[in-house]
């Protein structure tokens, strides 16, 4: 059974830094595409960034410049380096990967559990 799990969330203050992680674990024969979304109270889930096997990367034009996307291919480990932080960015943020389990033909989406990142004073 394949599952992503985050970690590194939390309370910061307006300006401060904050670094999510999200593994994906079990019985996976590879990953392509993995990224972060993050859905405020009353909004709708929307993308923040995601970044290719091969490094490629994109970002919403609202945290361009503030927020990096890394990933560790050998660990299937995605990260999101997080800076300048605006209350803005309150939001539950959610891990996501497109990937084929062991026991799949094909490729599907997979979801981590969430992390509330928090932006106040």
């Amino acid at each position: 059974q394949v599952q992503l799990v985050e970690s590194g969330g939390g309370l910061v203050q307006p300006g401060g830094s904050l670094r999510l992680s999200c593994a994906a674990s079990g019985s996976i024969f590879n990953v392509n595409t993995m990224g972060w979304y993050r859905q405020a109270p009353g909004k709708q889930r929307e993308l923040v960034a995601v970044i290719t096997s091969g490094g490629r990367a994109n970002y919403a034009d609202s945290v361009k410049g503030r927020f990096t996307i890394s990933r560790d291919n050998a660990k299937n480990t995605v990260y999101l380096h997080m800076n300048s932080l605006k209350p803005e960015d309150t939001a539950v943020y959610y891990c996501n990967a497109d990937l084929r389990a062991r026991d799949s033909r094909w490729y599907d989406d997979y979801w981590g559990q969430g992390t509330q990142v928090t932006v106040s004073s």
